[in-house]
């Protein structure tokens, strides 16, 4: 059920000669420690990124203007990569790409075909298996993005919009979002888009959300279109200071706001015209935000319009938990025995290869309030009939009134969170996301529930980084009360 690749491997245990330089990993939010129906090849839940034995990263070089037969040769050429800017039925700009021997590039997208080193389908909330996903229309691209990666010291991995295909081209079509720089390069925007968040203070304890951006076809970075496939691009984050010109405008309202509209060449000098509004320090609507580039952090979140993917540096995965101190605080966890306050059955997390089949001594919550009990077949608010097991997982979420404290409200399983990377620290499990049941640790569950994760085409919303579920309640999760044994 779990890879070698989920143990962790600090970039200092890579400095064999027979073992490649560990870039980092992708991981999709929503899988559980791997897809529902298993890791299959190059179809899985999370990618390694490794140095490769020979570079095959590429780099722009000669722009043709025109439809020229130079133009159409760097097309057809199979050894050729280039990029193709539509403009118009009669005018095409072709940008031709060079080999690049300092970087490795590494392709993401839905397509199966032999470019694609990391195959990504839409992740569907709560799916038990691979046809759940099958039958919903995908709005991933099938060359989705690409990652080039530094060959050398500190390995600086960069993110792309679109991949090149079989034919090592990449097309941008009439109505594609596309223009031309004022250095006289081309740039565009893929249709559905890549969206990048790096969070603020990096992937740990003190991390806070960033700001959601998207990335052009060569990097660059942009506000959020009104909708992803908007032909409107955003404005252009460049290089931003403090500094506040005539008629500035300035929010002090949350410090991280996911959807912040950046202002360029700002500072800290009020001018004539600048006003103040003094609001929280964590505002998601602050127009305040860090130097902002395609350089991936520790921790950075790469949105593809169907998935979302979770990228950890070798040495941010270096602090995360394994998966064998999961399994540590798992049993740690039985061994204090912790009972059902009314029926006094000890209860139990099942084993993590076991981590979605329901188990007699399965722990189950009350969400409203956080007391933990054992399974059982009262309370129902819907009606009083009583109600088996299956029924009950069949149909989650039913209203049951807890017996120790008679808060009203969901009554789920409790399910370990496997997947060790979506943890921001090594504490005990002693929280669990709502309404999905997923546990771990409080700082984890914090900072997943103020994350707003790109839903559809223009909506956000805190989801479990486990299953995807939307997260639901006052704050998203809630602390676990575990009753200890009478003896």
């Amino acid at each position: 059920m779990f890879s070698p690749e989920q143990e962790n491997i600090s970039p200092s245990s890579t400095s064999s000669s027979k073992v490649p330089v560990k870039y980092g990993e992708l991981m999709v939010l929503g899988y559980n420690g791997s897809l529902p129906n298993g890791d299959r090849g190059r179809r899985k839940s999370r990618f390694s990124l490794s140095r490769r034995p020979k570079a095959n990263g590429v780099r722009p070089s000669t722009v043709h203007a025109a439809c020229t037969a130079q133009a159409a040769k760097a097309i057809s050429n199979k050894d050729q990569h280039s990029i193709s800017y539509t403009l118009s039925r009669g005018q095409t700009v072709v940008v031709e790409y060079t080999h690049d021997n300092n970087t490795d590039m590494f392709q993401i997208g839905r397509s199966t075909e032999s470019p694609i080193d990391f195959v990504v389908t839409d992740t569907v909330a709560g799916s038990q298996s691979n046809s759940d996903t099958q039958s919903v229309q995908s709005t991933i691209s099938r060359f989705a993005c690409r990652v080039m990666c530094q060959r050398t010291p500190p390995y600086t991995a960069r993110i792309y919009a679109a991949g090149f295909d079989s034919s090592k081209n990449i097309f941008l079509g009439e109505k594609a979002a596309k223009w031309k720089t004022c250095d006289g390069q081309m740039d565009g925007l893929t249709t559905n888009g890549v969206l990048v968040m790096h969070p603020r203070h990096g992937f740990t304890e003190d991390s806070k959300p960033g700001v959601w951006r998207e990335i052009s076809v060569c990097g660059n970075v942009f506000t959020l279109r009104e909708t992803r496939s908007a032909q409107q691009r955003g404005k252009m984050v460049e290089a931003e200071s403090q500094e506040l010109v005539d008629g500035s405008l300035i929010d002090l309202c949350f410090e991280d706001c996911p959807l912040s509209p950046q202002v360029e060449a700002e500072s800290q000098e009020l001018v004539d015209g600048s006003l103040i509004d003094l609001c929280f320090e964590d505002c998601p609507l602050s127009p305040q935000v860090e130097a902002e580039s395609q350089e991936l952090v520790d921790g950075s979140l790469i949105d593809l319009c169907g998935a979302t993917l979770l990228w950890r540096t070798a040495e941010g995965l270096s602090r995360t938990p394994t998966v064998k101190h999961l399994e540590a605080l798992r049993q740690e966890i039985n061994a204090a025995r912790p009972q059902c306050p009314v029926g006094f059955n000890t209860l139990a997390f099942p084993s993590m290869r076991r981590k979605d089949t329901p188990d007699e001594k399965q722990p189950w919550v009350y969400l409203q309030c956080g007391h933990v009990h054992g399974y059982h077949n009262w309370g129902s608010h819907r009606d009083r009939d009583r109600l088996d097991r299956d029924q009950e997982e069949r149909e989650p979420g039913r209203s049951r009134e807890c017996p120790m404290c008679r808060a009203s409200g969901p009554y789920v399983p409790l399910w370990l969170g496997c997947e060790a990377s979506f943890y921001l620290d090594t504490a005990p499990p002693t929280h669990a996301f709502s309404p999905c049941g997923h546990v771990c640790s409080e700082k984890t569950a914090v900072f997943w529930s103020q994350i707003p994760l790109p839903h559809g085409t223009h909506t956000f919303h805190a989801a479990c980084p486990f299953c995807a579920q939307q997260l639901s309640g006052e704050q998203g999760y809630v602390r676990l009360i575990f009753q200890g044994p009478l003896d």
